[in-house]
């Protein structure tokens, strides 16, 4: 696996709020969705990976869009991630083939 510049995540209440923020990150900054977790009671969470101060654009941009629509329980940048923590988040996925 390639070493991340950084790692972002937002976690918010709901998905309606998640998919605000997803849509808000990618769309703020050159940043890759790695993928969203089930947290539980309600709690999901979207992890984003990019160069460090793109994920810190994204997440300032996913937050403010999420808490429009819902609640933004918590957004944390880890910049260099270690690489044992690649099995807590979901992996990068390839892009579909175009037909």
């Amino acid at each position: 696996m390639a070493e991340l510049a950084a790692i972002g995540m937002v976690e918010t209440r709901g998905m309606v709020a998640l998919m605000e923020a997803t849509d808000a990150m990618l769309k703020a900054a050159h940043v890759e969705a790695l993928g969203w977790r089930k947290v539980g009671s309600g709690l999901v969470t979207m992890f984003v990976t990019g160069e460090v101060a793109a994920v810190k654009s994204a997440l300032a941009a996913g937050a403010a869009a999420a808490a429009k629509v819902g609640e933004v329980r918590a957004v944390h940048v880890i910049p260099r991630p270690h690489a044992e923590l690649a099995g807590l988040y979901p992996p990068a996925r390839k892009p579909a083939a175009r037909k």
